[in-house]
């Protein structure tokens, strides 16, 4: 197993530098994991950096759907719909402790998007397209039997609904679990370390990179055979380093998602529904909350820090009430906020809700191959394709031979349960055994859907550091947490814990505000923060927790 210890970062930097890699990855988002897992599972040497926390980007700020693309089929993206939609089972199969089945209502009313007629139609092409099994095929509902589902839905003008199966996930913890897994497989993988040039060779091919640690300044020297760029929405400009953006280009977009409660907005039935302007919402019921978006608006802000405005949070309540008209919610009543930035292959002319989902790879003339566009569904399959192009370039050049892709059947980390099936029984085995412990059952639900198979080490963790826990005054749960995390998942930062690897700034913003001050405490003593870096870690942990209540002017 390899080393993903925030107590040991110098390590990790060293393996990267002892001998040329076969393939480094940049981005540590959800493209860049999977394809470090398809890579050192086929036998090369991989490795991964990450400028910020892993999933810090778009991975951590979708709409938390591992879902078919039902909407590309009003653009006729069949293909895509087809290859994402079978890709949505895959990875259910491979991580059901991070990717769950959801029925999710398509109402329809008068003068809407859909009808009843385009709806039973386009449903039933979705499901032979994307391969549903029978048991999760779509129904088509009358308008009493919608409302039985979903009794705050607008009455006025109802026709009916069509009722479809999608994957509720948790983004950030699917990326984690799979770039962890690829650690596991022997790939070295790093956040904070930014790459700042390329270093070519004397024919103008790249051959290594420049990496300046964010967390001591130091820069390193990386090499590799071959170099994928996965970075997000940050792909032009690695492209632009590289002098090689040219023809494509990313558009990006901006999505925003508002959280309440579930006493403010009882929402019973996930629904995703059409606006007065035609844009698509979703409305999901999580953990006790209500989280409704998206936006989809064109974004030419600061790429690491999108922010909620008071449009956006104007239009989704509006969008709320035009479906919802009993709630009546207000700017008050919104617990916590997020965005995230889409990067989307530029068309010309297209409204960004409009724009396809689709991936493409870009291979520019000193040979770094950039991985574009997709979506969270598609990542195994994109990696397949990413690392797919490798293997052929370096069975061309050196004569190397590698195995074929094995994702496809490859629980990820946590996944390790006999598959959907296996893990029903798994759950009720792990929750009584936290039980046993003294852990309350619903936390201990919560943590097994966290961790998967690992949750195993976070119990042990729970039972025998309960005195160190209490010294530290903090939680005991909250401190086998917090330590998993630090020695298990790379947490360097409090934002890492409190957002990416237990989602709770989201979802459970009072839970943060509670145990900030002791989490923040014992993770300076524990890697040594000066004064000064951990002043920073404190007013970037404050400000993310007011920004995701109050929009950005």
């Amino acid at each position: 197993m390899g080393n993903f210890s925030s107590l040991h970062r110098n390590e990790i930097m060293e393996e990267m530098k002892r001998k040329e890699l076969d393939l480094l990855v940049i981005g540590g988002g959800i493209t860049g994991s999977g394809i470090a897992l398809d890579a050192v599972t086929r036998g090369l040497q991989t490795a991964v950096l990450e400028m910020q926390d892993f999933a810090a980007g778009t991975s951590s700020r979708s709409t938390k759907l591992v879902h078919g693309g039902l909407r590309y089929l009003k653009q006729f993206e069949i293909r895509m719909v087809a290859e994402v939609g079978k890709e949505r089972a895959i990875v259910y199969e491979n991580g059901p402790h991070v990717t769950t089945p959801e029925w999710m209502l398509l109402p329809f009313h008068e003068g809407g998007t859909f009808g009843p007629f385009t709806t039973n139609i386009g449903l039933r092409v979705y499901d032979y397209l994307a391969g549903v099994k029978r048991g999760e095929r779509r129904k088509m509902l009358s308008p009493e039997k919608t409302l039985q589902l979903e009794p705050l839905l607008k009455k006025d003008g109802l026709k009916g609904a069509g009722y479809y199966v999608e994957y509720k996930t948790d983004d950030a913890r699917l990326t984690i679990e799979v770039i962890k897994k690829a650690v596991e497989k022997g790939a070295h993988a790093i956040n904070y370390v930014k790459v700042t040039s390329f270093i070519y060779d004397d024919h103008g091919k790249v051959i290594g990179v420049k990496a300046e640690d964010q967390t001591t300044v130091d820069i390193h020297n990386i090499y590799a055979k071959k170099i994928i760029n996965a970075c997000g929405p940050w792909v032009d400009i690695l492209r632009e380093l590289d002098g090689s953006k040219h023809g494509k280009h990313l558009h990006l977009t901006k999505g925003v998602h508002l959280v309440f409660s579930q006493e403010r907005f009882p929402l019973q039935q996930a629904v995703y529904f059409d606006t007065p302007d035609g844009r698509m919402v979703f409305a999901i019921p999580r953990d006790g909350k209500t989280y409704v978006g998206t936006t989809d608006t064109t974004y030419k802000g600061e790429i690491a820090h999108p922010t909620m405005t008071k449009e956006d949070r104007g239009y989704i309540l509006e969008a709320i009430n035009y479906m919802f008209p009993s709630l009546r919610v207000k700017e008050e009543d919104v617990e916590s906020s997020w965005a995230g930035i889409r990067p989307l292959i530029a068309e010309d002319g297209k409204k960004p809700g409009k724009i396809s989902r689709r991936d493409e790879i870009f291979i520019s003339k000193s040979g770094l191959i950039s991985m574009a566009g997709g979506k969270l569904t598609g990542y195994r399959k994109m990696a397949e394709q990413a690392v797919d192009t490798v293997v052929s370039q370096l069975k061309d050049e050196l004569g190397i031979i590698y195995s074929q892709s094995e994702t496809k059947t490859l629980p990820i980390s946590g996944g390790e349960v006999n598959g959907s099936k296996g893990f029903q029984q798994f759950m009720k085995g792990k929750v009584k055994q936290g039980v046993e412990l003294g852990i309350a059952e619903e936390i201990a639900r919560k943590l097994v859907k966290r961790y998967g198979a690992n949750v195993d080490k976070v119990f042990n963790l729970y039972e025998t550091r309960k005195l160190e826990a209490d010294e530290e005054g903090i939680d005991a749960v909250v401190f086998a947490e917090l330590c998993y995390g630090l020695e298990y998942e790379l947490v360097y930062k409090p934002t890492d814990f409190f957002i990416r690897r237990t989602g709770a700034l989201f979802f459970d913003i009072d839970w943060v505000r509670e145990h900030k001050e002791s989490v923040m405490l014992y993770m300076r003593k524990q890697l040594s923060f000066k004064a000064e870096r951990n002043i920073n870690f404190v007013h970037e942990l404050e400000r993310l927790l007011k920004e995701a209540v109050e929009p950005a002017e």
